[in-house]
C-alpha cells in the first residue's frame, strides 16, 4: 500500500526547498531600535555620503582618511539617533506633510520642471537614490528638527543678567566698523523685448511694495529673483562703504534696518536691495547685539542637552546591536547585546503534567501515525511542543 501519510510532509518538505532556492538574502540587519532596524545598507550609504561631502570639501590622502575614521565612530550613533527622534515624532502627533509638500514644490521651481514625473526623475539621476527616499529622508530631517527645538530647544533659558555679563565682559568683541547687510532681488532682461521689460519692472515695482508692507524678503526673494543668491535667500552679506560703489554705497548707508529700495535700473535687469542689518562704527550697545550673544550662550548648552535627552530615550527604548558594532552614543547601564531568536527556550511543563498524558505517540508533523485516533493526534501535538522541567 502506498504510504500515502508521508505525501502531505513530502509537499511541504519540497515547497520549503523550493522556497530556499528562490530566496536569497539581500539585506543584513545591524541594529534594533523599537520597531525599525538599522541595515548595513544604511550605513553603507551614510559613510559614502560622509565621503563626498569631505571631498567637495577638498580632502584628500591623509587628511580625507582621517576624517572618515572620526566619522565611522558616529554612524551608528547618528542613525540610532535619528530613529529614535522620529519615533518620539510620531508619539507627539508631529506632522510636516505641508512642510514637505512646500518644500519639494519650491526645489521644483528652482529647477524649472513643470512635470512632477520628470522631476522625480531628475531628482533620482542627481541624488542617486528614489525619489521616495529623497522624500522619507526629507520628512526625517523635518521630523528631527521639530522634536530637537520642542523637547530640547524650549527647556534651555538665559537670563537677561547673564546676557548683560557676557557684554560686559566681552565688550571689546563688540566694537564695530562701519558695515551694511544686504538682501537682494534681481529680476534678469536679458533678451526681452520692451513689452517684456516693463512687465517685469512692474514686477519689481510691486515686489516693493509688498516688501515694504512686512512680507519676508528672503522668501520673495527665493522665489522671484534671478540671482544666484536666490537659493539664499538673497542674502548678500555685509560690506564695507569702500567695498560697494559709490551710487550703492550713499543710497543704503544712509538708510535704517528693514529700508527697501525702489528698483534699480540695471543694463541686464532690476535690482532690490534690502538692509537686513547694520552696523555703526563704535561700541555697539547691547541691545544691538542682544541676539547675538543669546546665540553663543545658547550653542555650547544645546548640543549637550541633546545628547543627555538623546541618552533618556536609549534608555527607554528596546535596543539590540550585533556584535562588531558600537554605539558611541549608548546609555551607560544598558544592555544591548543582540538576542538570537534561535537561542531562546521553549515552553517547560511539570514531570506531573506529563505523567498525566496516559501515552506518547509519535508524530510526524501533524500527521498522525496508523494505528492512533485523531484526538489522541490533537493530544499528542500539544505535549510534543513542550519540553520537561528537570
Amino acid at each position: 500500500m502506498p504510504r500515502l501519510y508521508l505525501l502531505p510532509v513530502s509537499l511541504c518538505a519540497l515547497s520549503a526547498m523550493a522556497a530556499d532556492t528562490a530566496i536569497s538574502t539581500v539585506e543584513e540587519i545591524i541594529a534594533k531600535v523599537n520597531g525599525d532596524i538599522v541595515t548595513r545598507t544604511e550605513l553603507s550609504r551614510t559613510r559614502k555620503q560622509a565621503e563626498e561631502e569631505y571631498r567637495r570639501q577638498g580632502l584628500t590622502g591623509a587628511k580625507l582618511t582621517a576624517a572618515m575614521q572620526e566619522r565611522e565612530s558616529s554612524v551608528l550613533r547618528d542613525r540610532i539617533d535619528q530613529l529614535l527622534l522620529v519615533q518620539k515624532a510620531k508619539d507627539l502627533s508631529i506632522n510636516v506633510e505641508s512642510e514637505i509638500s512646500k518644500q519639494l514644490a519650491e526645489i521644483q521651481k528652482q529647477l524649472k520642471i513643470a512635470d512632477p514625473d520628470k522631476f522625480q526623475s531628475a531628482v533620482k539621476e542627481q541624488l542617486g537614490m528614489p525619489f521616495e527616499d529623497y522624500k522619507n529622508e526629507m520628512r526625517n530631517s523635518m521630523l528631527t528638527e521639530r522634536v530637537i527645538r520642542q523637547e530640547v530647544g524650549a527647556t534651555i533659558n538665559i537670563p537677561k543678567s547673564e546676557v548683560q555679563k557676557y557684554y560686559e565682559e566681552h565688550k571689546t568683541e563688540f566694537v564695530r566698523e562701519e558695515r551694511v547687510f544686504l538682501g537682494e532681488i534681481f529680476l534678469s532682461t536679458a533678451g526681452k523685448d520692451a513689452a517684456a521689460v516693463a512687465a517685469i519692472e512692474k514686477k519689481a515695482k510691486d515686489l516693493v511694495a509688498r516688501a515694504r508692507k512686512g512680507e519676508r524678503f528672503p522668501e520673495m526673494a527665493r522665489d522671484n529673483s534671478d540671482s544666484q543668491t536666490a537659493q539664499n535667500g538673497g542674502d548678500l552679506g555685509g560690506w564695507k562703504r569702500a567695498d560697494l560703489s559709490a551710487e550703492i554705497a550713499n543710497l543704503v548707508f544712509e538708510k535704517d534696518r528693514n529700508f527697501v529700495t525702489d528698483p534699480i535700473q540695471r543694463p541686464d535687469g532690476f535690482l532690490i536691495l534690502k538692509v537686513m542689518e547694520k552696523h555703526t562704527a563704535g561700541q555697539a550697545a547691547l541691545e544691538d547685539v542682544e541676539s547675538e550673544i543669546m546665540n553663543r550662550l545658547y550653542g555650547p548648552r544645546f548640543q549637550p542637552k541633546i545628547r543627555e535627552y538623546l541618552t533618556k530615550l536609549r534608555e527607554q527604548a528596546f535596543l539590540e546591536i550585533k556584535p562588531g558594532f558600537v554605539d558611541s552614543g549608548s546609555a551607560p547601564g544598558k544592555d544591548t547585546s543582540w538576542k538570537d531568536p534561535a537561542q531562546l527556550k521553549p515552553e517547560t511543563v511539570t514531570k506531573e503534567e506529563v505523567a498525566n498524558i496516559k501515552r506518547r505517540k509519535r508524530m510526524f508533523w501533524a500527521v498522525p501515525m496508523p494505528g492512533t485516533n485523531a484526538n489522541e493526534a490533537a493530544q499528542e501535538a500539544v505535549s510534543s511542543s513542550k519540553a520537561v522541567k528537570k
